[in-house]
């Protein structure tokens, strides 16, 4: 059997602590990333939500919430996997910055960021477990953004022979210079595909860069999308190769 997954890297606009108009453009976004094929659909980091560490106690979900099952059945739906990014309730006073993971067989799962930027650890706690999942024998180990800063993340990714480093994350314009080079060499130190999605739009004060991106495991850079418009950036990986990699624009979606 091939091994076979196409992506797409979802880069969107994003209203400021409103999750039921963002959760709107989320299921759209899934509609046309399954009509474009795709397997999985991932979006950046608090994607529900925009980044905003202040808000984020109150706007916290917890796993059982609604909203959750909303995702859950676009994944169902539109048979593909999302991930999104949202505050998650820690059990504790501070939230976790975490993911939420839908599989279109109705299964869900949350992974919780574990490394974070000094000031988020001011609002935020700090999860303790890596995330891994497995589609048509591809092994996908999921990061949101400062994990990938820290060595220890994605090298436990290679120890667990990963073929895919997929990252939500929020990357200003100043700083995709330099993140995109680490991207880059994690791709090849790992041996694996790293893909990026990040936001289009301003969002906690940041002008974010767009440019959902793939590099391939000799941190070559695949495929870019736009640093200014909204939409998906899609690719295959099947039997370690790269294919298919293209940016399609869903301004209007």
């Amino acid at each position: 059997m091939k091994s076979k997954v196409s992506f797409a890297l979802a880069q969107h606009k994003v209203e400021k602590g409103n999750i039921e108009e963002n959760i709107k453009t989320h299921k759209k976004l899934c509609e046309r990333a399954a009509h474009l094929k795709a397997d999985v659909v991932i979006f950046p980091e608090l994607s529900l939500t925009g980044y905003e560490l202040e808000m984020l106690t109150d706007l916290a979900i917890c796993h059982t919430s609604s909203l959750i099952h909303e995702l859950s059945n676009a994944a169902i739906s539109n048979d593909l996997t999302v991930i999104a990014g949202c505050p998650l309730k820690s059990g504790q006073k501070k939230p976790y910055i975490g993911a939420v993971i839908c599989h279109p067989n109705g299964d869900v799962n949350f992974y919780q960021k574990q490394y974070l930027h000094q000031n988020e650890s001011d609002y935020c706690t700090a999860g303790n477990n890596n995330y891994f999942f497995v589609i048509n024998q591809i092994k996908i180990s999921l990061a949101i953004c400062a994990d990938f800063t820290e060595p220890q993340h994605y090298l436990d990714a290679q120890a667990a022979n990963a073929d895919v480093y997929l990252v939500s994350a929020l990357i200003s314009n100043g700083g995709f210079t330099t993140d995109s080079e680490l991207l880059s060499n994690i791709a090849k130190q790992t041996n694996s595909s790293v893909l990026l999605s990040n936001f289009i739009s301003e969002t906690g004060g940041w002008k974010a860069a767009g440019k959902c991106s793939v590099w391939d495991n000799k941190g070559n850079l695949v495929v870019q999308g736009s640093d200014h418009q909204e939409g998906l950036t899609l690719c295959t990986i099947m039997n370690g190769l790269l294919s298919n990699a293209h940016f399609h624009l869903t301004k209007g979606t």
